[in-house]
């Protein structure tokens, strides 16, 4: 490897612009090319080098590949760097469903030197982080329940969009958004043994899910609600973490464009016996957060991985087989058009 992880970006949209801003202030990272022929002029407009195939991107003698594109094209483009030797940061939803992640870990295993990496930033934000912080020196107790909402206002123009084409992303919003909730409910409390799912089609002329609501289980009998949307109108993030001795709630979401609102943890403390008048209103502290490190922090993880040979701790193959096994159960129950479910009235 040379002196410098050598890097190249696969997709540079949304999610591949700001990958490239991670590779280009990382010190120990240096860019070595950009495969999107949808974007050419965009990548050669700003003097970066340009690969009109992915291959070619991955041949060019290259530490490591950053996936960002649809996710029917993640699995075939993973396995085939990993069987290069290169170290691969999957972007997510890391497949369209378990079995293309599946392929990915195969193709993991029978390369032990790459490092396989899978962008689940949300656990990375201060809110989350500081909240498992709080959970997890026991102050506030075991926790009991997790309800979360994840939602947003599909534009009109929605249905347009290559996210709501299953042969091209898999599934709906519940794949697309409900991923990183479902990944922080299995972040506080670990695995569930039981699925339950509702999903609808409520006001687009899409295939997939609009609304999904996802009940789940673990052995010890915490209980999990989700809650995704693509008729929030209003952008919302709202994860509640009840415990024994309180609760944390973690609402708004640092992003680029700021439409979640301010990134808030409020932890409530359940009153004492003798603090009769404040049941039902317990006193609560708040934190506001103005900068988000996620993005920074995994490539960080990413990079030390590889420089150190060290495993990946933090965005496993593992936790993404996990999280895609919940969506796969949940899409295996049916979804409902509300139109047709009221013409059959």
């Amino acid at each position: 490897m040379s002196p410098k992880i050598r890097v190249g970006i696969i997709g540079f949209g949304y999610m591949g612009q700001i990958r490239l801003k991670n590779v280009n202030e990382h010190p120990d990272m240096k860019l070595a090319g950009i495969c999107d022929p949808e974007k050419k002029e965009d990548i050669l407009s700003r003097n970066l080098p340009f690969f009109d195939k992915w291959q070619d991107l991955v041949n060019s003698d290259i530490d490591a590949v950053i996936v960002c594109t649809p996710n029917f094209a993640i699995p075939e483009i993973a396995v085939y760097a990993m069987n290069k030797g290169c170290s691969v940061f999957c972007e997510k939803p890391p497949g369209r469903n378990y079995g293309d992640i599946e392929k990915i870990c195969i193709a993991e295993k029978a390369n032990p030197k790459v490092k396989l990496i899978f962008g689940f930033n949300h656990r990375h934000h201060p809110g989350i982080t500081d909240a498992k912080a709080i959970i997890e020196s026991g102050s506030l107790g075991e926790i009991l329940t997790l309800r979360g909402v994840y939602g947003k206002g599909g534009g009109y123009d929605y249905h347009t969009s290559w996210r709501n084409d299953s042969n091209i992303s898999g599934g709906g919003i519940l794949l697309d958004q409900g991923i990183h909730m479902l990944d922080l409910f299995r972040y506080f409390v670990g695995d569930f043994v039981e699925v339950k799912a509702m999903r609808g089609i409520t006001a687009f002329d899409i295939e997939v899910e609009d609304n999904a609501v996802v009940i789940l289980r673990t052995a010890k009998g915490q209980l999990a609600q989700l809650h995704s949307s693509a008729t929030a109108w209003k952008h919302t993030f709202r994860l509640e973490v009840g415990c024994e001795k309180g609760y944390a709630v973690i609402s708004g979401l640092l992003s680029k464009t700021g439409s979640y609102g301010r990134e808030t943890l409020v932890i409530g403390r359940r009153p004492a016996q003798n603090e009769k008048m404040a049941v039902g209103n317990p006193r609560e502290e708040t934190t506001y957060y103005d900068h988000d490190p996620s993005w920074d922090i995994e490539i960080a993880h990413f990079a030390e991985c590889i420089i150190k040979n060290m495993p990946i701790t933090k965005g496993t193959s593992e936790d993404a087989l996990k999280v895609m096994s919940i969506i796969d159960e949940a899409y295996r129950q049916p979804i409902i058009h509300m139109n047709k479910l009221s013409s059959n009235k």
